[in-house]
Parts: structure tokens; C-alpha cells; sequence
């Protein structure tokens, strides 16, 4: 019979990764000391490690989202202004209106 699924706090994680990340321990018994399958050992390591790399050198991509942000505001606003004018000649048509 399957054991009923477990949800694992957030700390729990961060301690069984912390241990495979120390390598005192192979996966293998880090996963049997706390009953944890050896994959999800692995997985919680991994996500550790590459959030690592973020906090110490996490700047370039709040950049690349700056950035990203600062091209739709710009595409936003061009777009307006588009619209602003095919509405303007529109209604310098007569008979045709822009709006509905």
C-alpha cells in the first residue's frame, strides 16, 4: 500500500538540502535518515544551489526585467499613439466614424 502524500516545510527542505550540499552524508542515507526518497534529495539540492547563484549575483536579471518593463512601457506608448491618430483620421472622413 502507498504511503498517503506529505507536504514538507519549507525548513525541512532547506535542512535535508543543506545536508546534501555538505556531503558528510551520501544521498542515499540522508534520504533514509529522513525518509525522503533519494530523487527529491537531489531536486531540493539543485534548488538550493541555483538559487545561490541569484542572491549573490541575482542584479543581472532584476535588470533584465527593468529592462524588459522599460521596452513594453515604451511599446505601450507608441501604440497610444497610434491609436490616437487613426482615431483623429478617422473622423475627418465623413460618414465613417472610429467609433462604435
Amino acid at each position: 500500500m502507498r504511503r498517503p502524500r506529505r507536504n514538507h516545510p519549507a525548513k525541512f527542505k532547506a535542512q535535508v538540502a543543506l545536508e546534501a550540499i555538505r556531503g558528510e552524508k551520501t544521498i542515499a542515507e540522508i534520504a533514509a535518515h529522513h525518509e525522503v526518497h533519494p530523487t527529491q534529495v537531489t531536486s531540493w539540492k539543485n534548488e538550493v544551489l541555483e538559487k545561490l547563484v541569484g542572491i549573490f549575483g541575482g542584479d543581472s536579471s532584476n535588470r533584465d526585467e527593468r529592462e524588459r518593463i522599460r521596452e513594453l512601457h515604451a511599446k505601450i506608448g507608441e501604440l497610444t499613439v497610434e491609436r490616437n491618430f487613426l482615431e483623429s483620421a478617422l473622423g475627418k472622413f465623413p460618414g465613417l466614424s472610429g467609433k462604435r
